[in-house]
C-alpha cells in the first residue's frame, strides 16, 4: 500500500541509509544519526502526558505520577532535555466537576491549569492543550449517558468555552479529543475502557452496552462536539487570541496479511473505521456505510457542513503496526464495531510477529509504518497539517530491578531512533508534519493496565515520593534536541 506515485517505503528508507552510509556519518552504535538539525526549521519537538488515565494491578489513579504537586519539577525536565512544547489533558471535572455549567466552576482548577500554564510559558515551554482525555464526568454519564446522548455536545462546548476563556490568552494550540475511536471501541465495544459498555457476549462481560451500536453512537456525538467547539473557537476567540485548534487521531499501519486484493481491501478498510474521513470529506467512508447500514449514525447536511474540514491540524498518534486479513462476512447476529469492517488484525503472520513486542501485548515495533502510514494520509487526505502528538513504547514495570538498571531502556532509544529517521523520511517525501510529541513524559497511570508497564522516558519512584529519574532515553533526547 506504499502511496501513488511515491518510491515504495522499504526502497527510500534504504537509499536514505544508504546515503548517510556513503557519508562515513555513523554514530558510536553504527547507527544512522538523527539529530533536531535533520529536521525543517521550526518543527516542534515535546512530550506529553495525559490526566486521569476494571485495571490489570487493581490500582488507581487518584495520585498516579502526582504531576498536580510537582508540577514544576516537570517542567524543568522538559526545559533541561530542550523541549519546544508539552501536550498535556485538562480534567473536565477538574473544571466543571459534574460536567455542565449548572454545577458550578472550580476555581481551584483553574488556579492550578494557570499555575502549569505560567510554569510552562516562563521556561520557554508551549502548552499544547487537550480538552478530553477519555474521562468523562460521572455526573454526565448518570445523567444522561454521556457520549450516547447528544446532550453531551453542549455540555463539552461550554467546558471548552470555559478553558478559551480562562487560558486562551497564552495556550497557542488547542485539541479538542484524543483518540475517538481508542475511546469507542475500548469503551462501547469490548467494554474494557471507562464507560465499560458492551454486548453481553464481548469480551469485557458488560452488563449494559450493544457492541453494534454505541462506538458509532459515541464516536458521531464526539465528532459533533468537535465540529461545534471548533466553530465557537473560530467565532469568538481564534482572531483575538490567534491560536490554533485541532484533533488528535490515532492510527496503527496495515499490511495486508498476504498478497491479494482481498487483503488489500481489508487494510484499507481498517484504516477507514478510523474516523478521519467526516473530517476531511464530511461524511463516513462508504466501506462504513456499506458494512454498518443503519446501526450507523448520519450527517444532516448542515452537520456534514459543519464537521468537514473543522480543524486547523490533525493530531495523529502512531504506536505499531498490525497484519490485515480479510474477514469473511458474519451470520450478522453478532454485531460489533470491533469485527464490523471485516479485517482480522493480528501482529502475528505464520508464528513470527511484525516486529518485536513491547510489554503492551498491542505494541509490536514497526517504525517502517510511521513513514506509510503519513504518506498515506498525505496521498488519501489532501495532507493536512499534522503533529505527532504521541509515538512511543513501554517496558514492564519489574519492581525487582535496582534502580540504576530501570533505567537502562536502550530499547526505547531504538524505537524513537527508528521512528524518528522514518518520520524524516516521510517529510522529505513532502508529508506535512509540524511537530513531534514523545509518549511520555513520565511514566503514569496507564489506563487498563495502570502501573504495571512503562511508557516514561522519565522513571517514577512510585514507593519514594513519586521522585523522577531519567532514563537513557531521556539522555538521548537532550543530545537530539540540542541546537
Amino acid at each position: 500500500m506504499a502511496a501513488a506515485g511515491a518510491m515504495p517505503g522499504g526502497l527510500l528508507l534504504t537509499f536514505l541509509l544508504l546515503a548517510v552510509v556513503a557519508s562515513g556519518a555513523y554514530n558510536s552504535a553504527g547507527e544512522p544519526p538523527v539529530s533536531r538539525r535533520s529536521f525543517p526549521k521550526g518543527f516542534i519537538f515535546g512530550t506529553a502526558s495525559s490526566s486521569y488515565q476494571k485495571i490489570a494491578d487493581r490500582s488507581n489513579g487518584d495520585v498516579a505520577s502526582d504531576s498536580y504537586h510537582l508540577y514544576k519539577e516537570d517542567v524543568r525536565l522538559m526545559k533541561d532535555m530542550g523541549m519546544d512544547a508539552y501536550r498535556f489533558s485538562i480534567s473536565w471535572t477538574r473544571i466543571l466537576p459534574n460536567g455542565s455549567l449548572r454545577g458550578g466552576v472550580n476555581k481551584e482548577g483553574i488556579k492550578y491549569y494557570n499555575n502549569l500554564i505560567n510554569e510552562l510559558l516562563s521556561k520557554g515551554v508551549q502548552p499544547f492543550i487537550t480538552l478530553f482525555h477519555w474521562d468523562s464526568p460521572q455526573a454526565l454519564e448518570d445523567k444522561y449517558n454521556g457520549f450516547l446522548s447528544p446532550n453531551i455536545i453542549n455540555d463539552f462546548k461550554d467546558y471548552a468555552e470555559i478553558c478559551f476563556k480562562e487560558f486562551g490568552d497564552r495556550v497557542k494550540n488547542w485539541i479538542t479529543f484524543n483518540e475517538p475511536w481508542t475511546f469507542c471501541s475500548n469503551g462501547y465495544a469490548t467494554g474494557l475502557f471507562a464507560p465499560g459498555r458492551c454486548s453481553p457476549w464481548e469480551k469485557g462481560n458488560c452488563s449494559v452496552g450493544d457492541s453494534g451500536r454505541e462506538p458509532y453512537t459515541a464516536c458521531h456525538h464526539q465528532l459533533l462536539a468537535h465540529a461545534e467547539t471548533v466553530r465557537l473557537y473560530k467565532a469568538k476567540y481564534q482572531a483575538l487570541q490567534k491560536g490554533k485548534i485541532g484533533i488528535t487521531l490515532v492510527s496503527h499501519w496495515f499490511v495486508p496479511f498476504s498478497r491479494s486484493k482481498s487483503n488489500n481491501d481489508a487494510a484499507k478498510r481498517a484504516i477507514d473505521f478510523m474516523f478521519m474521513d467526516p473530517l476531511i470529506r464530511g461524511d463516513y467512508p462508504l466501506s462504513m456505510r456499506g458494512l454498518v447500514g443503519n446501526r450507523l449514525p448520519q450527517f444532516t447536511k448542515e452537520q456534514s457542513k459543519l464537521v468537514k474540514g473543522a480543524f486547523d491540524f490533525i493530531g495523529l498518534n502512531y504506536y505499531t503496526a498490525n497484519y490485515a486479513d480479510n474477514l469473511p462476512p458474519s451470520n450478522g447476529l453478532n454485531n460489533s464495531y470491533t469485527t464490523d469492517s471485516r479485517a482480522n488484525l493480528t501482529g502475528v503472520r505464520n508464528g513470527i510477529p511484525i516486529g518485536p513486542q513491547a510489554a503492551s501485548p498491542w505494541l509490536y515495533v514497526y517504525p517502517q509504518g510511521f513513514r506509510d502510514l503519513l504518506l498515506y494520509v498525505k496521498e488519501n487526505y489532501g495532507n493536512p497539517t499534522v503533529y505527532i502528538t504521541e509515538n512511543g513504547v513501554d517496558e514492564f514495570n519489574n519492581k525487582t530491578l535496582p534502580l540504576q538498571e530501570a533505567l537502562k531502556d536502550d530499547a526505547r532509544i531504538e524505537y524513537y531512533h527508528k521512528h524518528l529517521l522514518s518520520l524524516l523520511s516521510a517529510i522529505r517525501d513532502g508529508a506535512n508534519v509540524k511537530g513531534y510529541f514523545a509518549w511520555s513524559l513520565l511514566d503514569n497511570f496507564e489506563w487498563s493496565n495502570g502501573y504495571t508497564v512503562r511508557f516514561g522516558i522519565n522513571f517514577v519512584d512510585y514507593n519514594d515520593g513519586r521522585k523522577r529519574y531519567p532514563k537513557n532515553s531521556a539522555h538521548w533526547f537532550k543530545k537530539f534536541l540540542l541546537k
